[in-house]
């Protein structure tokens, strides 16, 4: 049977609570005891020395010996018995009783000596006291008290007077003490084990709450949220919780996202390969097309290629297998490259190329990533800028960054689309209509390698006028400072919200 943290802790509290009472109640209990017996023969022992000296100075003890003769004060005794509650006897040196105020009663006395030792002690130190026996004398407990008489103007013992009493009251007491203690302890601990349970019953409230989320997490359902109630460990735990759950949401959203647009990028290239080449294969395409469906064959492969690659590249930005290898370049070297390998395009669009009349920019930063970004810069600034329009680049840069932007003229972008084209597989609808061959991981993965460089990239836009990406590169540390220069121009330091 599964036990619960519930009732772990409130019986480790029940526990605790109870074994800590009954501790406190036993030392209670034994110091009361003790102190009741304590006071008890402090009692007896004044009572003593007040009989003791009242027999010396009535009782003559010339003899050396006191005898049951000489005891003339037996009324007076036997008054202050009855009024104590205690029994008083005389005995010789020898420890045989003389007198007693049970009178004929007094069998034990009578016929047993009182114990040497107890003699002896009480001789030696003056007083003697117990709470017990008296070495087996008596059956039951007493409280004995034991004091030597002294002859009259000498310091020989003619005696031993005893005053003792019942061990009965100490058992009432403690019995007494107990009852009181009883009905305290059941009701400290009616309210102790109240509070502990609903103390208790609160505190796990959140970790069951936690243990039915993680169930639904399991089953892929991530909308299910902690009450945090408190500021404590386990406030702190459910807010932690509850954001996971968010991430976790976002996370499969992303998922369930990535795996619809995979499956669609993949299926649609794949039924057109399969279909041409079936078409091929059955003969349904004759001869003379074959050349023509091959080579859209040949553009779906590359395409899969160009989606299978970018998957590649983010999943190991992602899982940070990417290692960025930096080292100092000329990027506007890069942007020339790339501009020359879309030659012919920019020629069937008769555009204008503006802003690479520029001296030398040095940044320091991993080449082949930087011309991935750039290529993926271009390449769309191609894609969508009007005939007998224009791409323009420019450069800032300051002691820390470098700042590049890649502005080409055309429809722009709406403001609604603005944050959102840095997602992954996002398309705008304009470019669904002239891009049949993006797969709209291109800016996410320009945005990822900008990130991994510890940079930034922005997007501005005019509807109708231009679209600008601007994106930002750490500046190479040059020791000759004319290396690196460009024109001066502002840019917003703020990327759009996604």
């Amino acid at each position: 049977m599964q036990k619960s943290i519930f009732s772990k802790y409130f019986r480790v509290c029940a526990v605790t609570v109870l074994s800590a009472t009954l501790l406190i109640g036993t030392l209670f209990m034994a110091f009361a005891a003790q102190y009741f017996s304590s006071d008890k023969l402090k009692l007896l022992a004044g009572s003593a020395y007040v009989i003791k000296n009242y027999v010396i100075e009535r009782v003559s003890t010339d003899s050396g010996q006191l005898s049951s003769n000489d005891i003339a004060l037996r009324p007076t005794l036997l008054a202050l018995s009855d009024s104590n509650d205690n029994v008083i006897f005389i005995t010789d040196t020898e420890g045989k009783t003389i007198f007693c105020t049970e009178g004929k009663n007094c069998v034990l006395h009578s016929t047993y000596l009182l114990p040497r030792r107890v003699l002896e002690k009480a001789e030696e130190e003056g007083i003697y006291s117990e709470s017990g026996r008296l070495d087996g004398y008596y059956r039951e407990p007493q409280y004995t008290v034991c004091m030597p008489i002294a002859e009259t103007g000498s310091q020989r013992t003619a005696g031993f007077l005893f005053v003792t009493g019942s061990t009965e009251e100490l058992h009432q007491f403690v019995f007494e003490m107990i009852k009181i203690f009883l009905l305290c302890a059941i009701l400290v601990l009616l309210i102790t084990f109240l509070a502990t349970y609903f103390v208790t019953l609160k505190m796990v409230r959140p970790l069951r709450e936690m243990a039915v989320a993680a169930k639904k997490f399991g089953q892929g359902d991530f909308s299910t949220r902690i009450r945090i109630d408190s500021d404590d460990e386990i406030g702190q735990l459910a807010m932690a919780f509850n954001n996971m759950a968010k991430s976790l949401s976002t996370l499969e959203s992303m998922r369930r996202s990535f795996v619809a647009n995979v499956s669609h990028e993949l299926r649609t290239p794949m039924t057109s390969i399969a279909g041409f080449i079936d078409g091929i294969l059955d003969g349904t395409i004759g001869p003379e097309k074959q050349s023509h469906y091959l080579r859209i064959v040949s553009d779906e492969v590359k395409r899969l290629s160009r989606l299978v690659r970018s998957m590649l590249n983010l999943s190991r930005i992602e899982a940070g297998e990417l290692k960025v290898q930096t080292t100092q370049f000329d990027v506007l070297e890069i942007i020339c490259e790339t501009v020359f390998s879309f030659e012919q395009a920019i020629n069937k669009k008769r555009l204008d190329i503006r802003g690479l009349d520029n001296d030398k920019v040095m940044v320091e930063a991993d080449p082949d990533l930087i011309h991935q970004v750039v290529y993926n810069l271009i390449e769309n600034a191609v894609k969508f800028v009007n005939e007998d329009g224009y791409l323009e680049f420019s450069f800032n840069t300051d002691s820390h960054m470098t700042y590049v932007g890649i502005r080409n003229s055309g429809e722009g972008l709406a403001k609604e689309e603005i944050p959102r084209v840095f997602d992954r597989f996002y398309k705008t609808d304009r470019s669904r209509g002239m891009d049949k061959n993006g797969v709209g991981l291109g800016l996410y993965l320009v945005r990822s390698i900008i990130n991994l460089h510890g940079g930034d990239i922005i997007v501005k836009s005019t509807p109708g006028e231009y679209t600008e990406f601007i994106f930002s590169i750490p500046t190479a540390k040059a020791k000759n400072p004319n290396l690196v220069k460009g024109r001066e121009k502002e840019y917003p330091a703020q990327q759009p919200k996604e």
